[in-house]
């Protein structure tokens, strides 16, 4: 038995999945956005979903947005800014009364979509989340790759490449950057400069709507050339996609198209796939943080 939680900014999600990666209980319960009231939410959580299945796993393995300071265990770098600073895995660790990992939300689905997901036996793999914000996570062999400074598949803050006249100066993101990946190809990112939502344009442009099309045609091509420097660097075999504008089936194949006009190659073998496990593969990925081994 292993128990997973995805700690998102609105909701968290708990899951205990058995040794096969199957899911026998799950859970959801609203982030109170407060660091005291968020951490009794996850004891409280854990107790329910245990008590439901009739089972206590031995591990818990937790998504979240940011990452630990490898300098001071603290956390860093999450939009849920009042967790920045905090001693949450200490803290979870004392609530739960077990092991307790803690990994960005990025790497977990990265992770699950690796394990037995879109990428299953691929070798190196990128999970490229498109949803509220923007992330990545990096697998290779079935682990992640986190760095020396724990910041492996943090695309999201990096600048947007070969920007046009009209995307510069860029807009400051809440991390103090200006032209952040996060500000173009994220969902909250194309509503400001598109004025449309993911799913609206993606209805629309189904329609025969030229503004939508034009607006997801501009989002495959700034997606594309953020991915481009991902393949130069890692190469990756699969790269997949989550988060709400992974529901766009359009982007797919735009993407791919758009992809050898900046990778430094005469041809892109990388394939470009939709997430298999949707909405489960943070919690799932969490659960994954500890092998069948250490969860026994």
């Amino acid at each position: 038995m292993r128990l997973g939680i995805d700690f998102g900014g609105t909701k968290i999600e708990a899951a205990l999945l058995d040794s096969q990666g199957e899911i026998l209980a799950r859970r959801r319960t609203p982030n109170p956005g407060s660091y005291e009231g968020a951490v009794r939410a996850v004891a409280d959580l854990a107790a329910r979903i245990e008590q439901e299945a009739g089972a206590r796993a031995r591990t818990v393995g937790v998504a979240m947005p940011g990452s630990l300071s490898p300098l001071t265990g603290l956390v860093r770098n999450a939009n849920s800014l009042w967790l920045n600073g905090k001693p949450f895995r200490q803290d979870l660790q004392a609530a739960l009364a077990r092991p307790v990992r803690v990994e960005n939300d990025a790497n977990c689905f990265a992770l699950s979509e690796a394990a037995d997901g879109a990428a299953a036996d691929a070798r190196v793999v990128f999970g490229a989340i498109l949803g509220t914000g923007c992330g990545g996570g990096v697998v290779v062999d079935g682990r992640i790759i986190e760095g020396l400074n724990k910041v492996g598949g943090e695309w999201g803050h990096t600048p947007l490449p070969w920007p046009r006249a009209d995307e510069w100066p860029a807009p400051r993101h809440w991390c103090g950057r200006r032209g952040c990946l996060e500000e173009w190809i994220s969902g909250s990112g194309f509503k400001r400069w598109s004025g449309m939502s993911a799913p609206d344009a993606d209805e629309r442009a189904r329609a025969g709507d030229a503004q939508a099309r034009v607006a997801l045609d501009l989002l495959a091509d700034r997606i594309s050339r953020g991915l481009s420097v991902v393949i130069d660097i890692l190469d990756p075999d699969v790269i997949v996609f989550g988060g709400g504008l992974s529901n766009v089936e359009a982007l797919y194949p735009s993407v791919r198209g758009k992809l050898i006009a900046h990778v430094f190659s005469d041809v892109v073998r990388t394939k470009v796939v939709k997430n298999k496990h949707g909405d489960s593969s943070g919690v799932r990925g969490a659960a994954w943080l500890f092998t069948a081994e250490e969860a026994a």
